[in-house]
């Protein structure tokens, strides 16, 4: 993704849901006005949410989901189902299509009842208006269309619009806490897991938050950093590193310079950062036979040294010097169920829109399971997680009992 592109985690996320044949996909296709949605008289014809990323005015940046019917059937129904249900975990709007000739179904009414438990904004669009002979009055939220006609799409288009926002440059990643001519020095190591050719996409939104602030970068390698330090003839903002090199960095970075990571300040941008502190300490309270699920919000090659999979293992067995099983997820693959873990670390959750994140916490809150993200979780280890929030004074007063009572010399 170029640094001009938005990245999925930063576009309002819109659902389409409804039983099979309401004419989900055809009214997905004319609110995109393109042939997104394969479209059949077929029952079920969508077996998989199509995500598409597209501008849609007056919203902007949007990522439209067209879902699997929620009254499939069978054993490959009930997955679809479930398929489903984790699209409503990242919706930001949703819009109900119904079959306005047939009715209200219970399926349909089950729908409603979630988006109001998970406090999902919603329309309902009566389909299929067109082969009505007579229009009851609708509530407020509800409205007809047609997907053939293309009548009230337009309208579809602004209800949804009103039912949201989108935030302004008040939220930032960095650039509430730099001012203008500030120097930010930010440290991204280049190895074999680094995309070839460009850098990660929490690197790119970093750069572009400095930038917009009227500060200047400075990106270095980690073992180019005590030189760049040396070169410059103006004291930085702040140093901000990849999570992997915590330790190298903390080590070449003087005491009075405020050092932080990308995790640490993705954390904050998504609204995780306090309860991700609070996690912490629970790495030094697993035992022996302890479970601990490892979550990204991406799926990606894994490389032969991959953090998920690789090191945050290797990392928490030498901290601890426990014998911990792991469990790993990817993408949209969050389980439910979080009772079986004695730890959930997460990653920074750039490819994850706010809401899919709250919804994270929220499980692991609900079902008492500590839940941190990697940047917080490597600084912990390291010992340096009371410097890493330097930054954040309303932070550190949660660190009494998240304070990291032991360090290793070296996570590598």
């Amino acid at each position: 993704m170029g640094l001009n592109g938005t990245p999925s985690g930063e576009r309002v996320h819109i659902g389409f849901f409804g039983r099979r044949n309401a004419g989900k996909s055809s009214l997905v296709n004319a609110v995109t006005d393109q042939d997104l949605a394969v479209v059949s008289d077929t029952k079920g014809t969508t077996t998989d949410p199509v995500y598409k990323s597209m501008e849609l005015l007056p919203l902007g940046p949007v990522m439209i989901i067209d879902t699997p019917g929620f009254d499939d059937e069978g054993l490959l129904g009930k997955q679809r189902v479930r398929k489903t249900k984790q699209v409503l975990n990242k919706s930001d709007v949703a819009v109900l299509v119904t079959d306005a000739a047939a009715g209200m179904a219970d399926c349909e009414k089950q729908l409603i009842q979630i988006f109001r438990k998970k406090e999902i904004p919603y329309i309902i669009a009566y389909n299929k208006c067109d082969l009505l002979t007579h229009r009851p009055s609708l509530s407020a939220n509800a409205m007809y269309v047609s997907a053939v006609t293309k009548e009230g799409i337009y309208s579809l288009k602004e209800r949804i619009g009103h039912l949201t926002h989108t935030e302004d440059l008040t939220h930032r990643l960095i650039g509430d806490l730099l001012h203008p001519g500030d120097i930010a020095v930010l440290v991204t190591p280049i190895d074999s897991a680094a995309p070839k050719g460009r850098m990660i996409l929490p690197q790119q939104q970093m750069i572009r938050d400095v930038l917009e602030s009227d500060a200047i970068n400075v990106v270095v390698k980690e073992n180019s950093l005590s030189q760049a330090l040396q070169s410059l003839s103006q004291k930085p903002a702040v140093v901000i590193t990849d999570s992997q090199a915590f330790h190298a960095v903390a080590a070449a970075v003087p005491q009075d310079i405020p050092l932080t990571s990308f995790s640490i300040l993705m954390a904050r941008y998504k609204g995780f950062l306090k309860i991700a502190v609070q996690g912490a300490s629970a790495i030094s309270r697993l035992q022996d036979g302890d479970t601990v699920l490892i979550s990204e919000g991406c799926t990606h090659h894994r490389q032969c040294n991959d953090i998920g999979t690789v090191k945050l293992p290797r990392w928490l067995e030498k901290f601890t010097g426990k014998e911990i099983k792991i469990v790993t997820s990817s993408g949209t693959t969050f389980p439910e169920d979080l009772s079986p873990y004695a730890l959930v670390l997460h990653c920074g959750g750039c490819m994850l829109n706010a809401r899919e994140v709250r919804y994270r916490m929220k499980c692991a809150a609900d079902q008492g399971v500590p839940i941190t993200n990697y940047g917080v979780a490597i600084a912990y280890m390291n010992g340096i997680l009371r410097r890493s929030l330097g930054l954040f004074p309303d932070i550190l007063t949660l660190l009494d009992t998240a304070e990291s009572p032991k360090s290793i010399e070296s996570l590598s």
